[in-house]
């Protein structure tokens, strides 16, 4: 099995670099996860990378450069620990396919709330709470309704510490 290695890319050319590295021979990994977002008011599913302007590629460095690699359209420069370009552990490499094919982690990562749904804090100072959802803040934040000393509280917090009650 080749190394795999990590390739900085242009900015948004990630698609354009894995295209080219492929036609190449270069078997290539792009991870993308789905993730809602609101455009014109109306929350759409759309499909973003993991690692923004980061691709990951395996090849047999004894059959292709790393200058060939490196002068590809849409790559930058391997990720590199000093001079040489930093090896890529394959386990990791098959874990992040693990996770992106995981339906469950897809939903996790996409995961809206409507206003009035109650929905529990799992992290942070408000650890074990329970709040009630009133609309998003951003695309990583979420504005809710916290009941403190008998008082309903507005509260901004990231998305990544809310679960469905």
């Amino acid at each position: 099995m080749n190394p795999w290695y990590l390739l900085y890319c242009k900015r948004s050319e990630q698609q354009r670099a894995e295209q080219h590295l492929k036609r190449q021979g270069v078997d290539c990994y792009y991870p993308q996860v789905s993730v809602e977002k609101i455009r014109r008011g109306k929350r759409s599913s759309i499909l973003e990378p993991l690692f923004p302007n980061y691709v990951f590629a395996s090849f047999d460095p004894e059959k292709i450069s790393f200058t060939t690699i490196r002068s590809t359209r849409g790559v930058v420069d391997f990720v590199r620990v000093g001079a040489l370009p930093q090896l890529v552990p394959v386990d990791l490499i098959k874990n992040l396919m693990v996770i992106e094919d995981n339906d469950d982690q897809r939903e996790r990562l996409s995961e809206v709330w409507k206003h009035g749904d109650a929905i529990a804090i799992s992290q942070g100072q408000f650890e074990g709470m329970e709040a009630i959802y009133k609309e998003a803040d951003g695309e990583l934040r979420s504005i809710l309704m916290i009941n403190l000393l008998n008082k309903q509280v507005e509260v901004s917090l990231e998305n990544e510490v809310l679960d469905n009650k």
